[in-house]
């Protein structure tokens, strides 16, 4: 297990530990909704960060962004919408298939070509789940 890995599950677990029983009043009564409030906060400030090119503060508004994230997961899952698991295959599997120049053997083309690629594996994908 690489070192990210074991600090990944070790995030997962204070959340799982704040959400539980003995956890943090605020954190168990957090639904998918009453977060979205916190999610265009955390990104609006990671989004700040970017801007003034502030390291310290870009690690820090991730790091924040990033556990709002996994919290919505961590509902996502008590709720049984789908697992942690579920959310990472999927957006792996969704950048392989929007990436066949790299996975597939095909060839890259020139950054327009890459966009508009993108963009047709995008609206296919639309159309299958329709």
């Amino acid at each position: 297990m690489t070192p990210q890995t074991t600090q990944i599950q070790d995030l997962i677990q204070t959340i799982e530990t704040l959400r539980g029983p003995e956890g943090c009043p605020w954190d168990r009564k957090q639904t998918l909704t009453s977060l979205t409030k916190y999610l265009s906060e955390e990104t609006e400030e990671l989004v700040d960060a970017i801007k003034k090119n502030n390291s310290q503060d870009i690690c820090e508004e991730l790091g924040d962004l990033f556990f709002i994230l996994l919290f919505i997961c961590q509902i996502s899952r008590e709720e049984n919408r789908f697992t942690y698991e579920d959310m990472l295959g999927a957006i792996n599997d969704k950048l392989i298939r929007r990436h066949p120049h790299v996975f597939a053997g095909l060839p890259a083309g020139d950054e327009e070509s890459l966009r508009k690629q993108w963009e047709r594996i995008k609206q296919d994908e639309k159309t299958e789940k329709k």
